[in-house]
């Protein structure tokens, strides 16, 4: 399997998330010692609540950034190891195409849609719902651990923008309909896909997932060179 990453953007963004950490939390316990080492006025009560606000926003756009790009291992790197062993007529491109994630090749174009969280997911009246693991991962989620929200969404919305370029390159053309996958990283997340409109999976069943896919419906080689083409 062929791997093509972004890695510059890769490094500035889990800068970016290291830097916003640091000010926002930085932010919130200057905004608390000027509180408290000052006169309780009216004026002061206000820069307080304007720091902790300001100091929460930078410190929420640094976890956003470092669970995607500054975790160790990252996402991309997680992916890598679950699909390792694929033929070499796969390729996988990470923050190199319109998808964050995408894998082409016999078994299709998929648009992988990685998740770290831990618990149960299970889909329930067309909605995806999470149960925590107990009262610890409860407690995190409220300040460190982003929730699930409407993954398929997401999914189908990157999946288009895959379209896009190929129809932005030759309108008149076939290409291969692009499909998405939900992937949970952790060995403690629980999947109950349901009836869920995309397939959901643990990362550890995620290469004899695909391996079904192109044995079942393989794509032909001249249409995997013409979408890696298009990807450039």
């Amino acid at each position: 399997m062929k791997i093509i990453k972004n890695e510059k953007l890769i490094k500035r963004n889990a800068r970016i998330g290291s830097i916003a950490n640091l000010l926002g939390f930085g932010i919130m316990i200057a905004g608390f010692l000027f509180a408290w080492r000052g006169d309780p006025t009216t004026e002061m009560g206000i820069w307080l609540w304007a720091a902790l606000l300001v100091g929460f926003a930078a410190a929420q756009i640094g976890i956003y950034f470092t669970n995607r790009w500054g975790r160790k291992p990252r996402m991309d790197e997680q992916l890598d190891q679950g699909l390792k062993g694929l033929s070499g007529d796969f390729t996988l491109y990470h923050y190199s195409a319109p998808a964050s994630h995408l894998l082409v090749g016999p078994a299709g174009i998929w648009v992988l849609m990685p998740f770290y969280q831990v618990g149960t997911f299970s889909f329930v009246k067309n909605r995806w719902r999470q149960k925590s693991a107990g009262f610890l991962h409860s407690y995190m989620r409220i300040f460190g651990q982003e929730s699930i929200g409407r993954p398929e969404i997401e999914a189908g919305a990157e999946a288009e923008s895959v379209l896009r370029k190929f129809k932005k390159i030759d309108p008149e053309a076939e290409w291969p309909e692009v499909k998405a996958a939900l992937v949970f990283l952790s060995d403690r997340a629980e999947v109950e896909p349901g009836d869920s409109p995309i397939p959901a999976l643990q990362a550890k069943k995620l290469k004899d997932f695909i391996r079904k896919q192109a044995k079942d419906a393989p794509l032909p080689k001249v249409q995997i060179e013409k979408v890696n083409s298009a990807l450039g």
